[in-house]
């Protein structure tokens, strides 16, 4: 998984440990795809991690700017790792951070680096465990499968990419999850791939699915949940990009509940970043709607929804949103700061 965030100065931004890490293995698991290993700068080991986490990277951009970029970690969780696993596919069509891992994060190069952090973190002693993977986001699957199979809980997985040769980690998969895991060749056709309402089946207490992928295979596994009947809180998503905003978006007004402050948020412009500016005190990490560190309360106005974090009765009943991502329906929001 890549998550697009940028490096942000403020004191509330909830960071992780900083780390400084040297590559000491860089291969392409596809011909878009590449794979790299991470130890520490002077040997020893790292912060621990839970299934499903990632650490933030610093890459440069062509134009120079240093930003984050987010990763997660494939390996198997450790409470001491002597390695992190990751992977980076090539988007050309991105802002450079994946141009900067390819092309110039060679073996030897030293990385600063924030985390581990976990907003995917799998439900604890679960009756039954679906993975469901895409492409590169097979990489926070295959630690969740690393740590299911190691205690040996019931689970199985589901991986899709376009041809064998374009399946990172497809002998891994295969020696971790063994008869658990079936692997779909779908040419770039979903309909050919994975059978989305077959594999959920009808909910039950204590089975849980977790995908990670491309948006419509995302938005797919989440629809066909819901039609199926299973409850929110047992379908675990993790997004690769924040949204984007809506090109039918309007300037809007956010006045602050405590000071009285009338803030102008254009379009294409974060809340989050018009609420930092003006001094406003929130917490924010993850910058994707992702994690809810900035969710709020909306007194007046409606919100535009556009999280993967925050389900439909914190929407609907307790009135939240997340100012890093969403927006809003109408012209004015009133928020509970």
């Amino acid at each position: 998984m890549t998550l697009e965030t940028e490096t942000e100065p403020a004191s509330k931004h909830r960071d992780g440990p900083e780390l400084r890490v040297k590559i000491t293995k860089a291969n392409h698991l596809t011909s878009s795809t590449r794979g790299f290993e991470l130890m520490s700068e002077h040997g020893g080991p790292l912060p621990g991690f839970t299934a499903g986490a990632h650490i933030d990277v610093e890459v440069y951009l062509p134009d120079g700017d240093l930003v984050h970029r987010s990763y997660s970690i494939a390996s198997a969780p450790d409470d001491e790792p002597y390695r992190y696993q990751i992977a980076v596919l090539y988007d050309e069509e991105g802002t450079g951070g994946s141009v900067f891992m390819h092309e110039r994060a060679k073996t030897g190069y030293i990385l600063n680096a924030i985390g581990p952090k976990n907003f995917f973190e799998m439900v604890e002693n679960a009756d039954h465990s679906i993975l469901i993977a895409g492409g590169v986001g097979v990489t926070p699957i295959l630690s969740m499968a690393h740590a299911l199979t190691a205690t040996d809980q019931s689970m199985e997985m589901h991986y899709a990419a376009r041809s064998e040769e374009d399946m990172a980690f497809r002998d891994t998969v295969t020696e971790v999850c063994g008869d658990s895991a079936r692997l779909y060749f779908d040419g770039g056709n979903p309909s050919k791939g994975i059978d989305i309402p077959g594999v959920l089946g009808q909910p039950k207490n204590g089975r849980h699915v977790y995908v990670c992928g491309p948006k419509g295979m995302i938005d797919g596994v989440r629809a066909q949940a819901e039609k199926l009947g299973w409850s929110e809180d047992h379908v675990h998503v993790e997004v690769f990009t924040k949204p984007e905003a809506k090109p039918d978006d309007q300037p809007i007004e956010v006045t602050i509940k405590s000071t009285g402050q009338v803030l102008k948020v254009p379009p294409q412009t974060p809340i989050l970043d018009v609420l930092l500016e003006a001094g406003v005190d929130t917490d924010y990490d993850c910058r994707t709607g992702i994690c809810a560190s900035c969710a709020v309360e909306v007194l007046e106005g409606e919100a535009d929804h556009r999280d993967t974090v925050l389900d439909k009765s914190e929407h609907e009943e307790e009135k939240l949103m997340c100012t890093c991502v969403s927006w809003a329906k109408t012209p004015k929001l009133v928020l509970n700061y």
